[in-house]
């Protein structure tokens, strides 16, 4: 009899065992639920803000960041492309869409918005009027522009090499980088004049430089473009626009 109570005892003290244990682990699960429910929103990564055609950006990322990044890896933004030079067939690009439907290459993005914000605090308002292209794109620009040309009265060979000074050849063009970018004016609060001059005077310190300057277009092989503005970071733009050289240039001395 004692042995039959003894072992009820046991039983039932095993019992409150495991129910205590269970009890802890239902507890540890509501508390562990209840941690991620509070912070777990906190750490998911937001994707950035697309740049706004109008109004104020979002982005904070600070010039020396952009310009940490840009010592860890500059050959990708210094890649000369041009009519000498095509894209590599390898090229690989990432993008990332803006709010009027134009793409840039994602590591320029933040730069980028920068540069539009500070221009609307000095009261100018730039829009990306073209972005990343792609080769087909490129090919119906080309197409487009000697078809005007021939309009009006130039030959098929004649327009071909006047488009040509204009519009990239595809395969040789920045816009398919994803690394340039054409910046008009909004149109509402700016005129283009005003936001040419602000770019020119500005650009170089978020590491965009003006791509086709009118005095360097014998080297560049394009005629001015006030609005064609192309990424290479903050220490190759600020040194190109102390010493007014062109990228073309700029590299030439690097070597």
């Amino acid at each position: 009899m004692m042995v039959n109570c003894n072992n009820n005892l046991k039983q039932r003290s095993r019992k409150r065992k495991n129910h205590m244990i269970l009890r802890l682990i239902s507890v540890a699960a509501v508390i562990g639920l209840l941690w991620y429910c509070i912070n777990g929103l906190n750490l998911k990564e937001v994707s950035p803000e697309p740049i706004l055609s109008v109004g104020t950006g979002s982005s904070n990322v600070s010039s020396a960041g952009i310009e940490k990044n840009n010592n860890d890896e500059t050959s990708w933004c210094l890649i000369l492309v041009n009519r000498w030079n095509a894209i590599p067939e390898d090229y690989d690009i990432d993008l990332t869409e803006l709010s009027n439907g134009q793409a840039v290459d994602t590591r320029i993005y933040p730069a980028l918005q920068n540069m539009f914000d500070a221009a609307r605090a000095d009261g100018v308002y730039p829009v990306v009027a073209s972005g990343y292209r792609t080769a087909e794109k490129q090919q119906s620009l080309m197409e487009e522009k000697i078809a005007a040309y021939q309009a009006e009265g130039y030959s098929v060979s004649q327009a071909k090499a006047e488009a040509e000074t204009w519009v990239a050849i595809p395969g040789t063009s920045e816009h398919q980088l994803g690394i340039a970018v054409d910046i008009n004016a909004d149109g509402v609060k700016s005129n283009g004049s005003e936001v040419y001059k602000w770019l020119k005077q500005n650009g170089y310190r978020f590491g965009f430089i003006l791509r086709y300057p009118p005095s360097k277009t014998e080297i560049t092989g394009v005629s001015n473009e006030p609005w064609h503005y192309r990424y290479v970071g903050i220490e190759a733009a600020t040194e190109m626009n102390d010493q007014n050289l062109c990228l073309e240039e700029y590299l030439r001395e690097r070597d």
